[in-house]
C-alpha cells in the first residue's frame, strides 16, 4: 500500500474548499494510496527523473461544489504520493 501525504501548501488549500470537496479531495487520498498511477490520472512533465508528475480531475458533481484537479508526485522507490496541490475552480 502507497502512503499519500498532502504538501503544507495542498493542506492550507483544503481547510479553505467545502465539507463535501473536502470529502472529495479526500477521496482521492485514499485512492492514490491503493492506485497512484491509475489510469484515472493524466500525467505531467516532470524534471525529476525518479518520480512521475500526475492530475485527477473531480468534475463539480463528485465534489458537491467546483471542479477540483489534484496535482501529485509519485515516487515508486518510496512508494509514497505526495499532493503537491489542490486547485479550485470559479
Amino acid at each position: 500500500m502507497t502512503h499519500a501525504f498532502f504538501s503544507d501548501a495542498a493542506e492550507k488549500i483544503l481547510r479553505e474548499l467545502s465539507p463535501s470537496e473536502q470529502a472529495a479531495v479526500e477521496s482521492v487520498r485514499r485512492f492514490l494510496e491503493d492506485d497512484p498511477d491509475s489510469d484515472r490520472a493524466r500525467g505531467l512533465p516532470d524534471p525529476d527523473h525518479r518520480s512521475t508528475s500526475w492530475a485527477i480531475e473531480l468534475l463539480p458533481e463528485e465534489t458537491g461544489g467546483r471542479g477540483i484537479s489534484v496535482v501529485y508526485r509519485y515516487n515508486a522507490d518510496l512508494d509514497a504520493a505526495l499532493i503537491l496541490w489542490i486547485i479550485a475552480g470559479p
